[in-house]
């Protein structure tokens, strides 16, 4: 029997580029690389424009104490530019744009880890990977090495995300597939990293063959099994997957070390494993690019800094106008409205989808009160009163609810008969409670000053 959790739903899956072997795409002519690329403080840049860099070379530097990753150049070629952008989220962030000279020429200090991992310390291997500036690359972009010493002696149990749970995407199945060795390696060293001796795989049912292809891979281990998951969304939630394997529940404001877990996303596997192997920081990630609007969708390997410009034109162009431009799955992407917007460490896909995806309703959204929000959310919420509460602009039981509980899986949103934008509410209601918290945590700094 298939392993999953209660609640959740099925979404049309629109894998179309599960058959589809990733390409690797060479020819980009400008990268434009982003110094925000991960929860927690942007990097600073240490090159300046006229510079020469070559493929792995460091560019941006974490502020000294604080968390987060450092940024390499992902092509070789001549620093351009350093711009500032506007995101969607309102933010502004810098850019290193590096003109390629298309001979993607290694750096000097890029050399493989020869020793054998049973050699090397738990400390050495942290080290690697942080200079390696590896991130979570199923999305959230969390430092890898702040997740593994934040684990370190609560953690029993690793496991692998394969779930790919979004619509579209697709690049994690066609790793399992085309590189599964690297992502087996990866999770070997990650088990040394943490001190655990075992690991799940997590891979869900629409997904056999890789499957059959991980579990050939890994014959009789002891230490690493495939557990297959039932499809259903947003099964690859950390504390969806949590329960669905281990039956522990995850409460609000905790993290899966306190629920003896730690999880890593394939992509991040296979990034450990080649730091180690090449020595190659983390500069490329695959990508899927599809959506009703690309005339040829794929999956490639790009280099960090490729504009969804460069994307689209190798997927042959649009065949349609896009209504929307999605960084991410259509449940808990980010709009874009740039066709610059560059590819990040944790940039899965890119969707361009026409208006038949994103129809408006005819009459006003409205709660019918049918309850369906209720049995689909993962995290057994009353998604329709917390929204009711914020189109009220009662933001105190909005709280009182459990509103700062929400993960935004969109669940609520996609399955609501009345059309109501539930999760848009509850991302209000959010908002304003973080602000609000903000405030009083300086407002009673400043009173203690005094």
């Amino acid at each position: 029997m298939a392993y999953t959790f209660k609640g959740g739903i099925h979404v049309d899956e629109h894998k179309h580029t599960c058959s589809c072997p990733v390409e690797t795409l060479l020819d980009v002519p400008t990268v434009k690389i982003s110094m925000n690329q991960n929860i927690g403080a942007p990097c600073v840049p240490v090159v300046k424009v006229g510079d020469k860099v070559c493929v792995g070379e460091l560019i941006g530097e974490v502020p000294e104490g604080a968390l987060g990753c450092p940024i390499h150049s992902s092509v070789s070629g001549t620093v351009s530019a350093i711009e500032e952008i506007r995101v969607p989220s309102g933010a502004v962030e810098k850019l290193v744009v590096i003109d390629s000279d298309g001979l993607y020429t290694k750096s000097e200090s890029i050399t493989p880890v020869t020793k054998s991992i049973k050699d090397i310390g738990r400390d050495e291997i942290i080290g690697i990977i942080k200079n390696a500036g590896i991130t979570g690359m199923g999305g959230a972009a969390f430092p890898t090495y702040a997740k593994i010493s934040s684990a370190v002696g609560k953690a029993e149990l690793l496991i692998v995300n394969c779930a790919e749970c979004e619509p579209f995407i697709t690049a994690d199945h066609r790793l399992l597939l085309e590189d599964a060795e690297s992502v087996i390696s990866g999770v070997k060293i990650l088990l040394k990293a943490v001190g655990v001796s075992e690991a799940y795989i997590a891979i869900e049912d629409n997904k056999l063959d890789a499957v059959k292809n991980v579990k050939k891979l890994l014959g009789d281990s002891d230490m690493i099994s495939v557990k297959v998951m039932k499809t259903k969304y947003p099964q690859g939630d950390e504390r969806q997957l949590i329960y669905a394997l281990t039956g522990r529940e995850l409460a609000s404001g905790k993290l899966p070390a306190d629920a003896g877990c730690v999880i890593f996303n394939a992509a991040t596997c296979a990034s450990v494993y080649n730091a180690f192997a090449d020595g190659m920081p983390l500069v490329r990630r695959n990508i899927t690019v599809s959506g009703d609007c690309i005339k040829e969708p794929k999956n490639l390997s790009v280099p960090l800094g490729t504009p969804a410009s460069v994307l689209i034109d190798v997927c042959g162009g649009l065949i349609k106008t896009p209504e929307k431009m999605i960084s991410g799955g259509p449940m808990m992407g980010q709009a874009q409205w740039d066709f610059d917007m560059p590819v990040k460490k944790g940039t899965s896909s890119l969707l361009l989808l026409s208006q038949d995806y994103s129809k408006k309703p005819a009459n006003p959204s409205v709660c019918i009160r049918c309850g369906r929000c209720i049995k689909n959310c993962p995290m057994h919420l009353m998604p329709a009163y917390i929204a009711s509460f914020v189109q009220h602009d009662d933001m105190k039981n909005a709280e009182k609810y459990g509103a700062m509980s929400c993960v935004e899986c969109g669940s609520c949103s996609y399955n609501c008969p009345g059309k109501v934008e539930i999760v848009q509410y509850i991302r209000v209601a959010k908002n304003y409670i973080r602000t609000q918290n903000i405030g009083m945590k300086k407002a009673k700094a400043a009173s203690e000053e005094k």
